[in-house]
């Protein structure tokens, strides 16, 4: 098995193609083919990771979008968050959550933790 690290926006561009011939091929597990692409998979995702991170999305923006997503209205934060205006308050970025709120949303919205942070 003849791999090389990813190290240049070539190397990466090769790779997938790479991967791209494998995937057409669909091979086995446990298989030379089927580890190759394991292993070179894996490499794809490092020099992603490293190279092209997606940064998190807003707190404020993750909470309406799951807002939007689960058709949700701001009363339905209320629990959460605490009364109407409250709500209203950190929708429209005049006051932060706190780390109870953050709880709070995480659990009852299933929005990471580390998002809401932010």
């Amino acid at each position: 098995m003849d791999i090389k690290p990813i190290r240049t926006e070539a190397d990466y561009k090769a790779t997938l193609k790479d991967v791209a011939a494998l995937l057409e091929s669909d091979p086995e597990l446990g298989t030379p083919e089927g580890d190759r692409l394991d292993v070179l998979v894996t490499l794809i995702q490092a020099f992603e990771a490293r190279h092209y991170s997606i940064d998190l999305p807003d707190p404020i923006e993750a909470i309406k979008f799951r807002m939007e997503q689960q058709n949700l209205k701001p009363k339905d934060l209320e629990p959460m968050i605490g009364r109407s205006n409250r709500v209203y308050e950190i929708l429209n970025r005049k006051r932060p959550l706190t780390m109870s709120m953050v709880r709070k949303l995480h659990t009852g919205l299933g929005i990471s933790a580390e998002c809401l942070i932010g």
